[in-house]
């Protein structure tokens, strides 16, 4: 199998090379990182689209009395420029700036060996050209290790069930589930004496012309389904023994293999804002909703504190900040009904509109 870096130069190669002469800048990471990864990504471009520059931007001097700041910060973009930057390395220098906001290509450079696209402007190419697949490379990286990094949080998982108001008979849909953490709580919830094998799957067709479409099924017993776009990730959870109270389905958010009306709830943990259109996911998450259902959406951390461990601090106007999040679910076909954003906990809730 190619190399990492080989498949991610070769796909943005493929999306600029059409767009040549222009300049590529780089920036961010490791000193020295953007350097090297300006010259794998241009000798990724066929010699005849080589009519173009590539420059690694180590720093330049901008605002912030004299400190280094990102380059992307500093310069103006122009159409004949193309902004990379790479995420990662000595965070501190980058944290008050906007050169992530700013740069149409952000690739995940914390492991140099295994870069990941995370955004590509849609003037660049389509999403579907490359979320999906670069979205399955950043977490089956981290597929194997994620229980034993993040194990300690497993009780908020368990109140954040209760909070969102999960109910015996309940049919409730873990989207984005991961190595399926909430999964065990939901399906107690849901069925406080499971009977596992009696709830075979059922065909539907949506309205979204999925076929094959998962269906809830009939009786008094409730339904748990995790769904996530990381084959790793359902591997995992089905080695912790979470397939074992729940249906587990590969599926993507954007598209969801499951008939209209579905859901009573639908729990989103550190889904929405790794969305490339937040207002399309809630939408299609609605659409499998029943109206008056419920959205949980969920991180066993706050905003402030996750923004922390990633070295950058919360800007105005981000998805999840209280003052956006209202109208995108608003735009969606949601009604926000409660916000919390605590250290140990982030939840929203919001009821799908009749």
């Amino acid at each position: 199998m190619p190399e990492r870096i080989t498949e991610v130069t070769a796909l943005l190669a493929e999306v600029l090379a059409p767009r040549a002469p222009l300049t590529v800048i780089v920036d961010g990471g490791d000193p020295g990182a953007a350097a090297a990864f300006a010259a794998r990504l241009a000798a990724a471009f066929p010699p005849a689209a080589r009519a173009w520059n590539v420059d690694a931007v180590l720093g330049l001097s901008g605002p912030g009395g004299g400190m280094f700041d990102s380059a992307l910060n500093v310069l103006e973009p122009a159409t004949d420029q193309i902004l990379v930057f790479l995420r990662g390395g000595p965070r501190h220098r980058f944290a008050e700036g906007d050169g992530e906001r700013r740069a149409q290509v952000v690739i995940d450079h914390r492991d140099p060996d295994w870069p990941v696209i995370r955004h590509l402007h849609q003037s660049l190419a389509d999403v579907n050209r490359w979320y999906r697949s670069e979205s399955q490379a950043f977490f089956a990286a981290r597929a194997a290790d994620w229980d034993t990094k993040f194990g300690d949080d497993m009780p908020r998982y368990t109140e954040a069930v209760r909070l969102a108001g999960v109910h015996p008979g309940h049919t409730v849909l873990d989207i984005g589930c991961g190595t399926g953490r909430a999964l065990p709580a939901l399906a107690e919830a849901v069925s406080p004496d499971p009977s596992p094998g009696v709830l075979p799957p059922v065909v539907a067709e949506s309205s979204s012309g999925a076929s094959g479409a998962l269906a809830a099924a009939a009786g008094p017993a409730g339904r748990v389904i995790g769904l996530d776009l990381t084959p790793d990730m359902l591997t995992a959870a089905r080695r912790a023994g979470r397939g074992d109270c729940a249906d587990l389905v590969l599926a993507d958010a954007r598209q969801l293999p499951v008939a209209d009306a579905v859901a009573d709830v639908i729990f989103a943990a550190g889904l929405v804002h790794h969305l490339p259109d937040p207002i399309a996911g809630l939408r299609e998450l609605a659409r499998v909703t029943r109206p008056g259902g419920t959205l949980a959406i969920f991180h066993p951390t706050g905003r402030a504190e996750l923004a922390a461990r990633h070295g950058r601090v919360l800007r105005p106007g981000e998805p999840l900040s209280e003052e956006r999040l209202g109208p995108l679910l608003a735009d969606s076909g949601w009604i926000l009904t409660s916000y919390e954003d605590i250290p140990d906990r982030f939840l929203a809730l919001a009821t799908r509109e009749s």
